[in-house]
C-alpha cells in the first residue's frame, strides 16, 4: 500500500509518522476517548449514523477510525450489518479492536484513505467523521475519489466535520478555529464542491454552531445509479 507523505498537521506536531496518529501524538492515545468525548462526539456519532439510514443487509466502511468509536455505535445500531473500521494508526486500531472483542461482523484494517485496500462498489455507506479537517487538499481529494470508487451505485458516503458556513459569529471557538491554516478547505461550500468533482451527488443535512469546535457540518454525498 502506498503510503501518503507526511502532511504539514503531522509536522508541526513532531511526529515520526506518515500519519497524523489518533490523539495527535502515541503518547496521547490513552486520553483520546476521554478527549473525544469532552468535544461531544458522541452524539455527533449518533446523529451521523442516524441520518446514514443504515440497514441489515449493508456493508459499511469508515475511514479514519481512530480507536473505533463510530464504527461501534453503526454496529450497535444494525448488529446484523457487516461493518469495517479502518485507519492508518496501528495503535488506535489495537485499542478499537479490544472494543469490539467477542463481535461478528466487525473488523477493525488498516489501511490509508487515499488507497483503500477493497474493490469497486463493495459497500453501501461509507462513513468520516472529524478526519477531513486535518488532509492537505491532495489527500482530500483521493480520499472523494476513492471514498466514490468503492461504494455501489446509490450507496452513500456522510460526512460530519469541522467548517462549513462557519463565521466568527459562531463563537470563541470559531474564531479560534478560522486562524488555523488547515481549516480553509473545509469552509463554506469546500466539501460539497470536493464530492462533486469526485462524481458524488452532495447535498448539505444540517450545519449547527459548536461550543467546543466552532461549527460542525453534516454532508450526504450519494454515489449516482
Amino acid at each position: 500500500m502506498t503510503e501518503h507523505r507526511p502532511h504539514s498537521v503531522t509536522t508541526a506536531m513532531g511526529n515520526r509518522h506518515d500519519y497524523l496518529p489518533a490523539a495527535g501524538r502515541d503518547a496521547f492515545l490513552p486520553a483520546y476517548d476521554l478527549l473525544t468525548r469532552l468535544l461531544g462526539a458522541p452524539r455527533l456519532h449518533e446523529r451521523l449514523v442516524d441520518q446514514a439510514e443504515l440497514r441489515d443487509d449493508h456493508r459499511i466502511l469508515e475511514i479514519g477510525c481512530g480507536t473505533g468509536n463510530l464504527t461501534l455505535r453503526a454496529k450497535r445500531a444494525r448488529p446484523a450489518a457487516e461493518v469495517i473500521g479502518t485507519d492508518p494508526d496501528p495503535r488506535a486500531l489495537a485499542r478499537a479492536a479490544r472494543k469490539a472483542q467477542g463481535q461478528q461482523g466487525i473488523r477493525f484494517e488498516h489501511a490509508y484513505a487515499q488507497e483503500l485496500p477493497y474493490g469497486d462498489g463493495e459497500f453501501d455507506r461509507v462513513l468520516s467523521s472529524l478526519m477531513l479537517h486535518h488532509l492537505d487538499a491532495d489527500i482530500k481529494q483521493a480520499l472523494a475519489a476513492e471514498a466514490f470508487r468503492v461504494l455501489r451505485p446509490g450507496g452513500r458516503l456522510h460526512v460530519v466535520d469541522i467548517g462549513g458556513p462557519m463565521t466568527p459569529a459562531d463563537g470563541l471557538a470559531a474564531r479560534l478555529t478560522l486562524r488555523g491554516e488547515h481549516i480553509g478547505g473545509n469552509l463554506g461550500d469546500g466539501i460539497p464542491r470536493l464530492l462533486r468533482d469526485a462524481g458524488f451527488d452532495c447535498a448539505v443535512v444540517d450545519s449547527q454552531p459548536h461550543r467546543r469546535l466552532g461549527r460542525v457540518t453534516y454532508y450526504r454525498a450519494v454515489r449516482p445509479d
